[in-house]
């Protein structure tokens, strides 16, 4: 990935370059490529940008602005892009986890019973948006049943999807997932928390601060990683 990164830079600039550098960073943060390869990604992608701006939409961030600022403040990566666009889409990520610090939910589990986030303010949560359709979801649900398993008197890992209870328990019927599964079946809370795209998942501490968010699936070392911003240390 690194090797394509350059060789994206060294092409003309233009729209079609930036798709592709877009693209490619799209492609990094499924996984754990490593810090490397997504400084190389975002590298490129900047690079992009900075020879061919693109146009706002109604005052709107195009993609590829929006796809940078997620990568300097989820990935951690750095960026050296100057354009009022990239921090127009900054800003839009963290009115976003504003809104996420703020919000409170209540849904029901797979047997009917009611599950409060507010009232979980004893232990750390990760709260996790999949679906069964999901192959990333599905690829990161082994790493979540760990941790949950793990973790147990600390940690309350809550599985949200828009699905239907049958669809879920008929999925899920062969397994011992441990993650309590929550049916959102509206998207309520889904759009409360701005996920426009699965996995995605978010980290709250015990006092309730929302301490890390991940972009796409992520394997267990990271959420690891995840956890310990909350104080989780194995």
């Amino acid at each position: 990935m690194v090797k394509i990164a350059e060789d994206i830079r060294t092409l003309p600039a233009g729209l079609p370059k930036v798709k592709l550098a877009d693209g490619l960073a799209g492609l990094s943060t499924e996984g754990d490529m490593g810090q490397e390869t997504l400084q190389a990604v975002a590298d490129t992608l900047s690079q992009a940008l900075s020879e061919s701006p693109l146009p706002a939409k109604k005052d709107v961030p195009p993609m590829p602005y929006m796809d940078m600022a997620q990568m300097v403040r989820y990935e951690h990566v750095t960026s050296g892009l100057k354009d009022p666009l990239l921090v127009k889409a900054s800003e839009t990520l963290a009115a976003d986890d504003a809104d996420i610090q703020k919000a409170d939910f209540t849904l029901k589990d797979l047997h009917g019973k009611k599950v409060t986030l507010s009232q979980l303010r004893d232990k750390m949560v990760l709260v996790n948006f999949w679906a069964t359709w999901c192959p990333p979801c599905r690829a990161e649900m082994p790493a979540l049943d760990a941790i949950s398993a793990h973790f147990p008197s600390q940690l309350v890992v809550l599985s949200l999807t828009n699905e239907n209870e049958f669809t879920v328990g008929s999925f899920l019927a062969p397994t011992h997932y441990h993650p309590i599964v929550l049916l959102d079946t509206d998207r309520k809370v889904a759009k409360e928390f701005h996920v426009y795209g699965i996995p995605k998942n978010f980290v709250f501490d015990k006092g309730g601060k929302l301490v890390a968010e991940s972009i796409d699936e992520r394997t267990l070392r990271q959420f690891l990683a995840m956890l310990a911003e909350a104080g989780l240390h194995p």
